[in-house]
């Protein structure tokens, strides 16, 4: 019968007679046929089945072959033994070479024929040796994938014991020298499918055994992290990645991150391969891997490495995003990176000149895909945006690539940056090692305390919180120029883009510090303020002065004469007639003016006289419980102190009587105030209110107020500053020289606030002498701060002979023992009621101690502007007429109380922050509201306050629109390679101090109690080291034990 098969298969009949015949010869198998016949057919079917000719000779081999094998299996079993399959795998067929996948068909279909024979176990044995012989042969993915359909079948035939984790780690092995050298879609889709088998039959033995799967996972990575430049594993190895349990991720990353033996290079290599591995389709987790990967990089701080990978593969991954298939692995990747890279704009750059291609290809394909798709990539290009501000020549084309897309929050933005940067990954790996932190979650920076300098890291961080203040700062060019402001533009440019979590500022200390303040010691910060907006302020005029002999550079002066300018620092201009440019940019943040009006109470001849300041100076006064204080009728009083009628008039048309409330003068000057510019009162009433109720002369206590145990009355900011502005009569020693009497006479003194500043800056006077022991005592008296004030302004259309000069503050350092007493005032003001301007607060200085030259100083601060639309408020240009209920700066019912009850129920979503040296916390208003209730020590000493305006910056820029992305503006060159190159500096730092303290970590045993204190805390008092910076009061929080 085998003769007549051969015959038949070799000549050339019609094929639809050969198929006649050959049905004949399948059903003739059942017939009795001698071992010799039987033999000769099995040899016959074999040599068709391996070397036919064509299809139908290999067809009409494998039809006989399982026809005489189910009929004669006793025969087959003979033929089909251990010594002939060894010889197929290890020698061939005649001319087929071993490593033929048709010998591995062949074999499987023959163990499918004998599965029931007892011989077949012998063949198992074999098959274990020779499959393991096979692989490690590094066969090409066809015969991988016809060899893993025969184990997948025959599972038998795996390799048992420590032979099957030799199997597993030489089958990864093979895979990673797998190569597709076509181009051809068919030909890439068959060679996926052949790698995918080759995978599923991995994944089977880890299920199976679960011992194989670690050390496949190792010889993984020993294939990606070998550095010889000869061998490039295959990308077919990310097909592995699917099939590793997610739960094993942190037990394999942490095994790989602290492994000493692991070298820089063959880290980097094996993660530039895994991003490579982004590239391959339909595997699972990829994307997932690679981000575990870089954090754990991360947290043991191998900075870098991440560094060198991110530049050398972000382009890779951005390019990823145009397949479908691997585009949202790729997002996932390329986000990360990006958010985690925050040292440098490099990496974001990288992939910069690409982006507005990408998004207008997808913006016009319209899939429903391809929106959502852009809708999560401008969210992260907005991030980049935000944090990286400076590169308006960059931005401007993606800005309106993108316009069409949502943009996040402000709030969101920074939530995502705080989670994502390298230094804000958990370091759960080496939890025993006390690490070098990064940034806060506040994102914020902290001031290394240089000794005893919290006077002057509190000053900076509410500076730097006043945002308008910082924009304004930062905007300036100063390229050239070495001054002050130069140097404090340096400054709040690392504090918003470094990378460290405190920032060193020995450079600003010693270019700032007031030359009689003594290193190293405590010192006032309200001195230091001062001593601070002054010297920029002159220098700034000197800047004007020197550009107006040359052409306008980086400040862009105008043309004006050394003379003119010169005379502008010393000589007034009109009020109506001042020029907002000619101003300093500290003018026009903090400089306010005020009017003095001191009326001769003999010859009614009046004096006047502006000055400048930039911070108003509230005093307290060592005075009785308000209510046991009664007040004269002021017109009496005045009548019963020189001897003549007060008159209640003015030259001039109109004579209206002045309305005075009692409550304002509820508090007796310290004796440090006496000679202190006070100015008027705001209780002025409209022209048709002539009379004082009786109850003007009572104490007027708001049911709002705060009261102390025992019934005393807790004063608020509103009620010093109203203090502040009452009007004084001069009187004793105190008797004012009139030119036009030649002689001391009593008078009345007003003060009007004609122009108000940008930013408010109080200051409590806290510190009085105390002249028995001749030494300042700290006043600790709790003052409520409100979170909204109305300041009264009296704008003057004209002054015709007023002197004016600059001043950085407005008090009198000649200090007297009399008590000023301020008094009704006699009605020689305009009568028509001053404009309120509300100012909302942006941040308070808190001195903790009894005593100005000792204790600690730390800021309570938030973000604000003067636009911010929660903050608008409405008000009627006319006048008002305030009744004595309502004549507090604030009425508690007023329209500024509506205000206030808004903000603060905002405010448990406001972001305020405590700001104690090196340490940055978040907080809330209401520890702001709190602290001297809760430590009697700590007490608010300067306060900020943000005029709420619906105007936008001075110099007209936008912060919403266009390039100012993130409202800050765009910095310099200069600036920004400075922070490039200290972020980069420090995360090597990082770097070197983890590898160094884990050397040590192996022999160590060691828990580490959490830094610093709550934020509702007190600080404690600066040390030699600095009070939050390192030593004083929470050094012990920084101990390992």
């Amino acid at each position: 019968m085998d003769k007549i098969l051969e015959g038949l298969v070799s000549s050339s009949h019609p094929l639809s007679l050969k198929r006649v015949i050959v049905r004949k010869v399948v059903e003739s198998a059942e017939h009795w046929l001698d071992e010799a016949q039987c033999e000769a057919m099995f040899d016959l079917t074999t040599r068709l089945i391996l070397e036919g000719r064509d299809p139908f000779q290999r067809q009409v081999g494998h039809q006989v072959l399982e026809a005489y094998a189910r009929y004669h299996r006793p025969e087959f079993e003979a033929f089909f033994n251990k010594t002939f399959v060894l010889g197929l795998l290890q020698q061939g067929y005649h001319s087929l070479d071993r490593k033929d996948v048709a010998i591995l068909d062949y074999i499987h279909n023959g163990l499918k024929l004998i599965m029931s024979c007892p011989s077949v176990l012998d063949l198992f044995s074999l098959l274990q040796v020779e499959v393991l012989r096979m692989v490690c042969e590094r066969p090409e993915p066809q015969f991988c994938a016809r060899l893993s359909d025969l184990l997948t079948d025959f599972v038998q035939c795996i390799p048992k014991g420590k032979l099957s984790i030799t199997f597993c780690q030489q089958l990864v092995r093979t895979i990673g020298h797998f190569q597709c050298a076509s181009t051809q879609e068919k030909e890439l889709r068959e060679y996926v499918s052949q790698v995918t088998k080759v995978s599923n039959l991995l994944q089977n033995i880890w299920k199976a055994e679960p011992s194989t799967l670690l050390p496949s996972l190792q010889e993984v990575f020993a294939s990606i992290s070998s550095t010889d430049a000869s061998f490039e594993p295959s990308v077919a190895l990310a097909s592995l990645v699917q099939h590793i349990p997610l739960q094993m991720i942190t037990v394999l990353i942490r095994s790989l991150t602290t492994d000493p033996n692991v070298k820089d290079a063959s880290m980097t290599q094996a993660l530039c391969r895994m991003i490579d591995w982004l590239s391959w389709p339909l595997a699972q987790h990829v994307d997932t891997w690679v981000i575990a990967l870089l954090k754990g990089l991360a947290a043991v701080q191998k900075f870098t490495i991440l560094i060198d990978v991110t530049l050398l593969k972000i382009e890779l991954v951005f390019n990823r995003l145009w397949f479908p298939l691997v585009r949202p692995g790729a997002l996932a990747v390329l986000s990360h990176m990006l958010l985690s890279f925050q040292h440098s704009p490099e990496a974001f750059h990288l992939i910069v000149p690409h982006i507005v291609h990408l998004v207008h290809s997808f913006k016009s394909d319209g899939l429903p895909s391809s929106t959502a798709f852009l809708v999560q990539l401008t969210e992260l290009i907005h991030c980049m945006m935000y944090h990286y501000s400076g590169f308006p020549d960059l931005y401007e084309p993606i800005l309106d690539a993108i316009k069409d897309f949502a943009k996040p929050s402000e709030e969101k933005i920074k939530l995502i940056l705080n989670q994502c940067a390298w230094t804000s990954q958990s370091n759960s790996l080496a939890s025993c090692l006390s690490r070098l932190s990064g940034k806060s979650e506040t994102g914020k920076t902290g001031l290394i305390n240089l000794g005893n300098t919290c006077y002057m890291n509190s000053v900076l961080q509410a500076l730097f919180m006043a945002t308008d203040f910082r924009r304004q700062v930062l905007s300036l060019n100063l390229n050239g120029c070495n001054s002050l402001m130069k140097k404090l533009q340096h400054l709040f440019a690392f504090l918003a883009h470094t990378q460290r979590e405190a920032y060193a500022p020995r450079i600003f200390f010693e270019a700032s510090r007031p030359p009689w303040f003594t290193p190293r010691s405590q010192q006032d910060c309200s001195e230091y303020l001062r001593f601070l907006l002054d010297r920029l302020h002159e220098e700034e005029k000197i800047l004007k002065v020197q550009s107006s002999h040359r052409p306008p550079e980086s400040l862009g002066c105008g043309e004006t004469s050394l003379q003119d300018v010169a005379s502008k620092a010393a000589v007034v201009s009109e009020a109506s007639c001042t020029n907002e440019s000619e101003k300093t940019l500290i003018e026009k943040m903090f400089g306010g003016k005020l009017r003095t009006h001191i009326c001769c109470l003999n010859c009614r001849s009046t004096s006047q006289k502006v000055e400048a300041f930039t911070d108003l100076s509230l005093a307290f006064c060592p005075s009785p419980s308000m209510e046991d204080l009664s007040f004269q009728d002021p017109a009496s009083l005045a009548h019963a102190q020189d001897g003549s009628l007060m008159c209640a008039s003015v030259p001039g048309p109109s004579e209206d009587a002045v309305v005075y409330n009692p409550a304002t003068a509820a508090f007796v000057c310290d004796s440090v105030l006496n000679e202190r510019i006070s100015s008027p009162s705001n209780e002025f009433h409209c022209p048709e209110n002539t009379s004082v109720p009786n109850e003007s002369a009572k104490i007027l206590v708001s049911k709002d107020v705060p009261q102390k145990l025992g019934g005393e009355i807790t004063p608020s900011v509103t009620d010093l500053l109203n203090y502040f502005l009452a009007p004084e009569i001069l009187t004793g020693d105190n008797q004012y020289y009139c030119e036009n009497c030649a002689s001391l006479q009593n008078a009345e003194k007003t003060m009007q606030i004609t122009e108000e500043p940008e930013y408010l800056i109080l200051t409590l006077l806290r510190f009085s002498y105390d002249q028995k022991y001749h030494v300042r005592r700290k006043i600790l008296d709790n003052v409520s701060l409100p979170l909204v004030l109305e300041l009264p302004v009296k704008r003057t259309t004209s002054f015709s002979s007023l002197s004016e000069n600059w001043s950085v503050d407005v008090d009198f350092t000649d200090a007297s023992e009399n008590i000023a007493k301020k008094l009704k005032p006699s009605g020689s003001e305009e009568t028509f009621c001053p404009k309120l301007v509300p100012y909302v607060l942006s941040s308070v200085v808190v001195h903790s101690g009894v005593s100005s030259e000792s204790g600690h100083y730390y800021s309570y601060a938030r973000n604000t502007t003067g636009t911010e639309a929660s903050l608008q408020m409405c008000h009627q240009p006319e006048p008002l007429a305030l009744t004595p209920s309502q004549n507090h700066l604030r009425g508690r019912d007023g329209p500024a109380a509506v205000m206030e009850q808004d903000l603060e129920n905002k405010e448990m979503s406001k972001e305020w922050f405590l700001f104690n040296d090196s340490r940055v916390t978040f907080t809330s208003f209401q520890s702001v509201q709190k602290i001297t209730s809760r430590f009697p020590k700590d007490t608010a000493y300067v306060l900020l306050y943000k005029k709420q305006n619906s105007t936008g910056s001075l110099n007209g820029n936008n912060p919403t629109s266009g390039l100012w992305v993130n409202g800050d503006p765009p910095l310099q060159k200069e600036l920004m390679d400075a922070i490039t190159k200290d972020n980069k500096l420090y995360l090597q730092e990082q770097e070197l101090n983890a590898r160094a303290r884990a050397l040590q970590a192996a022999s160590a045993s060691c828990s580490f109690r959490p830094n610093g204190f709550d934020d509702n805390d007190p600080p404690g008092s600066c040390g030699p080291t600095g009070g939050g910076g390192g030593g004083g009061f929470n050094a012990v929080g920084r101990l390992v034990f």
